[in-house]
């Protein structure tokens, strides 16, 4: 027979195929010899797993199953595998020790909706678009010249919210407002170039943007059934898919206003104030980036920066002031420290906090109890490994529990209750080294914004302390204060906080 170049290809292709199936059916039959040893957990139902388990504060239901089942636990939440750390140790498995295995995402509607099919950084799987974005946030957008350019931003957004809560004297005041509002101008000024109010005036009314934002980071963090149990995902049972296209689309009006304002101001070559936005439009012309950055990464990317930004801050903040309302003493020693410092001829600088360790106390013990994303954004492992001595296949979605971990107390005194004296003199950071804290995560996925965070965390608390006397409005009492929290993508007051605010500086700080 004549020899053919073809049928070569054909019987080779063949060959690679049959040896393929049967290495597949070889796994396959292992694996049902010697099932994984699974971590332990709750017997899932048909069909739904152990979705019967979980209340509406996720991060609270699945501590209490840990308290039973033990600190690496799996869940089953429709067809998909979980295992969830809830303490310091496995934490630390997850996120160090086998940190590259547990560095992608799984597959969610919100990262497909409502992150540009999966173009942020949040959701992003693990490879090479990833590792750019990444690199791209700690060399261009966060690092450390980069925010102290940006820090007359936020020193001047700050002074404005001190004005605005000095002119609300004795009234009460809702001050998540104020706190969203300032949050919002500092990310907004510093990403766009403009103030939110600026920004928006063309487009739409700061009321309106602030309830997209709401929808955003709520979107992010729902238990959506679709992604548990993806043959019944094209139903939409509970509307989740359709209110996070709708909220996509609202956002990419807006963004494309930002963008091509900022293609517009490089076009005439105006050379004022480089924000973030035009850092990105940059890095989007360099050819040497080994994945194109496109219109749709940047529009991802702003959003990214928006959503972190503006709720972090905030959150933390209003639970810091909430806690310390019931605890007089602690506002005590934080003004008395602050008086010692600072003095009160003038307002607290960011150069200052190392020189404030109680107020630095008071945020990592709010850290500590109130953390915004009190179960860390889900992990997937891409590959079988082990940890532990459990067995974790491929595809397995891992939850760390930092909510849990800030209540275990085999690592902390009294953890129920908010005692900042717990943090004076400890080495103890939230920079993703000691895992007993962890509101920024740790490893390759920790949030590479956090250092902006915590600078603005920082300087809003200890000026509202240093500034302002506070107590709860007449007729509230301290054993009323609701400190009931939701559940999102982050962890707010169930009911806003409201509070009277009386100055304690000279007048003519607050012109």
């Amino acid at each position: 027979m004549e020899y053919s170049p073809t049928w070569a290809v054909y019987a080779t292709s063949a060959l690679l195929a049959l040896l393929t199936l049967l290495l597949l059916l070889e796994r396959t039959l292992r694996r049902q010899s010697h099932p994984p040893r699974l971590p332990p957990g709750p017997r899932p139902w048909p069909i739904i797993g152990n979705v019967n388990h979980i209340g509406p504060l996720p991060h609270r239901s699945i501590a209490s199953l840990s308290k039973s089942y033990g600190p690496i636990m799996s869940l089953r939440l429709g067809s998909l595998r979980v295992v969830v750390a809830s303490s310091a140790d496995m934490a630390k498995k997850f996120l160090t020790t086998h940190d590259i295995n547990f560095s992608s995402r799984p597959k969610t509607a919100a990262g497909k909706y409502t992150a540009y099919n999966f173009s942020d950084i949040t959701w992003s799987p693990y490879g090479p678009y990833w590792r750019q974005a990444r690199k791209m946030c700690l060399l261009e957008l966060f690092n450390a010249k980069r925010l102290e350019s940006y820090e007359y931003i936020r020193t001047e957004e700050i002074r404005s919210t001190a004005k605005k809560i000095a002119e609300m004297s004795g009234e009460p005041i809702r001050l998540r407002d104020p706190l969203w509002t300032q949050s919002l101008n500092v990310i907004c000024r510093m990403v766009m170039g403009m103030s939110a109010e600026e920004e928006m005036s063309s487009v739409m009314s700061a009321e309106e943007f602030k309830e997209m934002l709401n929808e955003l980071i709520l979107l992010n963090g729902v238990l959506n059934v679709g992604d548990y149990v993806p043959w019944i995902d094209f139903l939409d049972l509970q509307g989740y898919a359709k209110r996070m296209q709708a909220s996509s689309k609202r956002f990419d009006g807006f963004l494309e206003h930002v963008v091509e304002r900022h293609v517009e101001k490089m076009k005439v070559g105006l050379e004022e104030g480089k924000d973030m936005v035009d850092v990105l439009l940059g890095l989007a012309e360099d050819p040497s980036l080994e994945v194109q950055l496109n219109r749709e990464g940047i529009k991802a990317f702003i959003l990214d920066m928006l959503a972190g930004g503006t709720e972090t801050s905030t959150i933390t903040v209003e639970w810091a002031i909430s806690e310390l309302l019931k605890k007089p003493h602690i506002f005590k020693s934080a003004t008395e420290e602050l008086d010692r410092v600072i003095g009160r001829d003038r307002w607290v600088e960011e150069k200052d906090m190392p020189s404030l360790p109680y107020i630095n106390a008071i945020v990592k013990e709010t850290m500590r109890m109130h953390p915004v994303v009190p179960m860390l954004i889900p992990r997937m492992s891409q590959h079988d490994c082990t940890v532990d001595g459990y067995d974790i296949p491929g595809g397995t979605v891992v939850l760390v529990n930092v909510w849990a971990i800030g209540r275990d107390p085999s690592l902390w005194d009294l953890p129920e209750e908010f005692r900042p004296e717990r943090f004076v003199g400890s080495s103890i950071d939230v920079k993703g080294h000691h895992f007993e804290l962890l509101p920024f995560g740790a490893g390759r996925r920790m949030c590479p914004g956090y250092s902006l965070g915590l600078k603005v965390i920082q300087q809003s608390l200890g000026n509202l302390l240093h500034g302002f006397e506070w107590r709860l409005p007449e007729g509230v009492d301290v054993e009323e204060l609701n400190m009931e929290e939701i559940f999102g993508l982050s962890t707010p007051r169930k009911v806003p906080l409201v509070a009277v605010a009386e100055p304690r500086l000279p007048s003519h700080l607050y012109v």
